[in-house]
């Protein structure tokens, strides 16, 4: 971790947002944590799940920066514990940096993944995009209404699927983001970095291989035998969702 003074970026003053840093290296949490102290943010520090749950129980967290290389129970097993429907927003950060930690992170329900080492005025400024697009989400948030496609219906409040014969399915929260984007803008193409935008808003050149798999997996649990594909590719285009979505 590279340290930079605090003056190099200005303070957020109108922030009241509790953050989170989870992370085995005390010196890692000194630094993260005064960093963004200085820019206004309430920072908490858990050197561990154990010290994390601890935390959010005694009062509600915004966003937690999550360290996924920890001893003992790791932070990928950490996200895969927390409620999806209630869960704050998640940065990761990771000494590997790989595709896979990347598109496991996305899967799990991470909003953003940056590798260690990192500058602390990146993490800076991806905690405020993080953040902002949470706040931007829950102004304009209403009840968002039923769509029911070939079948299906999926609820975007209560975060479910339900299949043709009445059966739940289950996704994880990169599949369920997926699945959302297509139902919500049917019969259009929509490329890969269309994709990467509308479902996690991320990097495209840090998460575009997350887009092939989510797509393959996701095609698994929508197929049904002697029934059309959900999901079509379009060479050189993108991917198209083909039946029609009505809402309510």
């Amino acid at each position: 971790m590279v340290e930079t003074p605090a003056h190099a970026i200005g303070p957020d003053v109108n922030s009241n947002n509790h953050i989170l840093v989870v992370d085995d290296d005390p010196g890692i949490r000194e630094v993260i944590g005064d960093f963004l102290s200085d820019h206004g943010y309430d920072v908490v520090r858990a050197a561990d799940g154990r010290a994390m749950r601890a935390a959010m129980a005694a009062r509600p967290v915004d966003l937690i920066v999550l360290d996924m290389m920890m001893p003992g129970e790791d932070g990928l097993s950490i996200l895969r514990s927390l409620d999806p429907t209630t869960m704050p927003a998640v940065i990761m950060l990771s000494v590997m940096g790989t595709d896979v930690d990347r598109i496991v992170g996305l899967e799990l329900g991470a909003d953003d993944y940056l590798a260690k080492p990192c500058n602390p005025r990146e993490l800076l400024a991806r905690v405020r995009a993080v953040l902002r697009r949470r706040d931007e989400r829950a102004a304009g948030a209403t009840e968002p209404p039923m769509l029911h496609f070939a079948g299906w219906r999926m609820d975007p409040a209560a975060r479910t699927v339900t299949d043709p014969d009445g059966a739940p399915v289950t996704l994880t929260s990169g599949e369920f983001r997926l699945l959302l984007a297509f139902a919500e803008r049917p019969r259009r193409v929509l490329t890969r970095d269309m994709l990467l935008d509308l479902a996690w808003r991320g990097d495209g050149d840090s998460f575009d291989r997350a887009i092939d798999v989510q797509i393959s997996r996701l095609r698994r649990k929508l197929a049904r035998a002697g029934e059309e594909e959900l999901i079509r590719t379009l060479r050189n285009e993108g991917y198209l969702f083909v039946p029609a979505v009505r809402r309510g």
